[in-house]
């Protein structure tokens, strides 16, 4: 590839400011002068810029524990995105989140720049499992779950898959649940919408885990980590 693509790529700076380092020269390729952008360069070239080996990495991968108030998506004009949480250095080209959180769901996000894990993850046929806990107005009880069990039928007339709920705690004098939910699907407000058409309300709502992946006890809102591919498979 270019040599100024493979330095955009690894966030070393936009292509104009890739070509301002090259006519500096501060770049080199194998001990090599750049004197040009277009110049090509392989992923197991020895890419110096400014004195600092940068090493190629294609995908990145990044676990977040996201905070409430703070929307799944790349770029707004209003509103604080998922993306903005990441440090400059680690905001590489093409980085977005898998599936999407609500604005006031916390918990696991995952972010990367690899679009065919991201399909193999939100994929209906693939049956990957998220798990969720929330606490719920309204008192769940043994009929909840044969009800979600059996595939419930929103107000719209969509069908969803059979959802394992398990109930942690209830509250009746309060009229609170608190309890544990496993879906295979990602519809718009899912759980929030199925809990509706149970006459309950979603009061908050965290995930815990998507597949295997889940987030480290020590990992704080608004944190996140980098880790690889074989994690995530």
């Amino acid at each position: 590839m270019r040599i100024d693509k493979y330095l955009a790529n690894m966030n070393v700076g936009s292509r104009k400011e890739v070509h301002s380092l090259i006519k500096k020269k501060v770049v080199t390729v194998n001990g090599e002068l750049v004197t040009t952008p277009k110049q090509q360069v392989k992923e197991d070239d020895l890419v110096v810029v400014d004195g600092n080996e940068i090493a190629y990495q294609q995908y990145h991968y990044f676990l977040l524990n996201k905070p409430k108030g703070v929307i799944s998506a790349t770029e707004d004009r209003s509103q604080q995105t998922v993306i903005s949480l990441l440090k400059t250095k680690d905001r590489y080209q093409g980085i977005a989140p898998v599936g999407r959180l609500d604005k006031d769901t916390t918990g696991l996000l995952l972010l990367t720049n690899d679009g065919a894990l991201a399909h193999e993850l939100l994929a209906p046929n693939k049956h990957v499992t998220k798990v969720y806990r929330a606490k719920i107005s309204g008192v769940a009880s043994e009929g909840t779950i044969k009800t979600f069990a059996s595939g419930i039928t929103l107000g719209d007339g969509t069908k969803l898959k059979p959802a394992k709920l398990e109930i942690l705690a209830q509250d009746k004098v309060h009229n609170l649940s608190q309890i544990e939910i496993q879906i295979q699907e990602g519809k718009y407000h899912q759980i929030k919408r199925m809990f509706g058409a149970v006459g309950m309300k979603v009061l908050e709502l965290d995930r815990i885990s998507m597949g295997k992946l889940s987030l480290p006890t020590d990992l704080k809102r608004g944190q996140y980590q980098e880790i690889t591919r074989d994690k995530i498979k």
